[in-house]
């Protein structure tokens, strides 16, 4: 089986974040697809097959992280998308059939891709004790993000707090379904992002994801709502950092990115 490891989400390499892409016949066992993925440590590993012709998609994908398979995962889509046009496996919009149901990826004509999913729910909540604590911050709201995301989304005072966050990641592993995310509005748009944000895993394995295409499902709402437009940019201010251009259109938000392949190679095992 060929591998790949893509960045997502930058047009760089050793940017952004970084996914396992696998093209299969089939897909194997889970044990086999978790035992990959633990191996590749990344965040996410996808694996894609493509499907019959005729139906309501033309490729199955299912993403893992070193420790469990999530719902949703926005890099690990893009990098497979990014794969299959590189490789000539796939031509135009591409369907993949998840456990989100169908997502639509489209290459653009700059050479970045858009991927069409579903716009997070958000749902104000009081903040749970000890979250304040175990960020080292006074979040001003709280939000659930539903079903899909399965994150906590909190906004912080400034941009700068979120950048200097040092969370205590044993104590946020104990909130929410599968993580937080930090936000706060940017300081100076002219810098060329709306937002910047922060997103911790550790429940599942990831003490602090790079960049989180399916958070921004989130936050796309979330700042346009605050900001009165549609299309705004996200930093992810992660130390690897990438930006996500978000596009809100009801209960679907378009995200666009790039990607680039830094290896490539045979699995053996």
């Amino acid at each position: 089986m060929r591998i790949r490891i893509v960045d997502a989400f930058t047009d760089r390499p050793f940017a952004g974040n970084p996914a396992g892409v696998l093209l299969l016949d089939a897909f194997p066992d889970d044990d086999r697809l978790q035992d990959i993925a633990l191996e590749v440590n990344h965040a996410e590993t996808a694996f894609a097959h493509r499907l019959p012709e005729g139906g309501e998609a033309d490729w199955a994908l299912r993403w893992f992280t070193p420790a469990a398979e999530v719902d949703m995962c926005g890099h690990a889509t893009l990098a497979t998308a990014h794969v299959l046009y590189r490789s000539g496996a796939h031509e135009g919009p591409v369907r993949f059939a998840t456990r989100s149901g169908v997502l639509i990826a489209t290459p653009r004509e700059d050479g970045s891709i858009t991927l069409d999913f579903p716009t997070a729910p958000l749902t104000a909540v009081e903040l749970p004790d000890g979250v304040a604590e175990a960020l080292g911050a006074e979040p001003l709201t709280a939000f659930d993000t539903g079903p899909n995301v399965g994150d906590l989304l909190v906004e912080l005072p400034d941009e700068k707090t979120v950048h200097t966050l040092t969370p205590d990641l044993k104590a946020l592993a104990a909130h929410s379904e599968r993580g937080i995310i930090a936000t706060a509005r940017a300081e100076d748009p002219t810098r060329g992002y709306d937002f910047v944000s922060r997103c911790f895993f550790p429940r599942i394995g990831i003490d602090e994801d790079p960049v989180t295409g399916s958070a921004h499902t989130a936050l796309a709402p979330y700042w346009s709502e605050r900001l009165g437009r549609p299309d705004l940019t996200g930093l992810q201010a992660s130390p690897r950092s990438g930006c996500v251009r978000t596009e809100l259109r009801g209960d679907r938000t378009l995200l666009t990115g790039r990607a680039v392949t830094v290896i490539e190679g045979e699995l053996l095992a």
